[in-house]
């Protein structure tokens, strides 16, 4: 199972009053675990750079000149993600930045279905708590000190962390023992130590036993054993 966690990085908060993407970074998960496969582009956004945006992610205009537009770019972030699902924090504003961007250069659109909002889970997870990625990271114990400015690779990389937290731990999945493994108190393919099995004891008793139980119980007094014993 093939998964991106995606995040971007723009000029400001609105895709269709003419705000770009500046940067998108990637990191692939299979099977729910990092394969250290990462995808990462700066983007001129052919526009200025508005104080409030340059704060957050420190990207000037002259910057992001050197790099190519989206529309040169656009085919290989295309065949980066493929037909994965999508791990996007916020997923509606990401989604709605790259869609634009997609819109411009007469490419497909990527539909919300494929996504995961990591927002939202954590939002029904822990209600009423902080759901921002710092937050987060802080509720998992997650190194984000290097966090200074958003970067859409790093913040990728922390998402990564934190949406493996939200989804149960590292590797959620429990895998059963197969049938060949021994049960032999190793460690058998699923991880889980096993217990040695042993076969069943014996309940018939001995014609020796039967003989000395006889000779105990007529010695008792009132023996439920030979019908004797009375009401009280």
């Amino acid at each position: 199972m093939r998964e991106i966690v995606l995040d971007t990085e723009t000029t400001g908060l609105h895709p269709l009053g003419g705000d770009r993407v500046v940067e998108i970074g990637c990191v692939e998960l299979v099977n729910h675990l990092t394969t250290g496969v990462t995808y990462h582009q700066y983007i001129n956004p052919e526009r200025d750079m508005p104080d409030g945006a340059f704060s957050v992610h420190g990207l000037s205009a002259d910057f992001l000149s050197k790099y190519p537009k989206f529309i040169e770019i656009s085919d290989a972030f295309i065949e980066f993600i493929g037909d994965a699902t999508l791990i996007i924090h916020n997923a509606q504003f990401d989604l709605s930045f790259i869609n634009a961007e997609l819109d411009r250069t007469s490419k497909t659109l990527l539909s919300v279905d494929r996504c995961v909002d990591t927002l939202s889970m954590a939002r029904k997870k822990f209600p009423f708590a902080q759901a921002s990625l710092d937050a987060l990271c802080r509720r998992f114990k997650i190194d984000n000190s290097n966090r200074g400015l958003h970067g859409a690779l790093l913040d990728a990389e922390l998402l990564a962390e934190v949406y493996l937290q939200l989804i149960g731990g590292k590797q959620p999945d429990l895998i059963l023992p197969n049938k060949s493994d021994k049960i032999s108190g190793v460690l058998t393919n699923g991880g889980v130590k096993a217990k040695s099995i042993r076969k069943p004891r014996p309940h018939s008793i001995s014609k020796e036993e039967s003989i000395a139980h006889e000779r105990f119980i007529t010695d008792l007094n009132n023996s439920i054993w030979h019908g004797t014993a009375k009401k009280v």
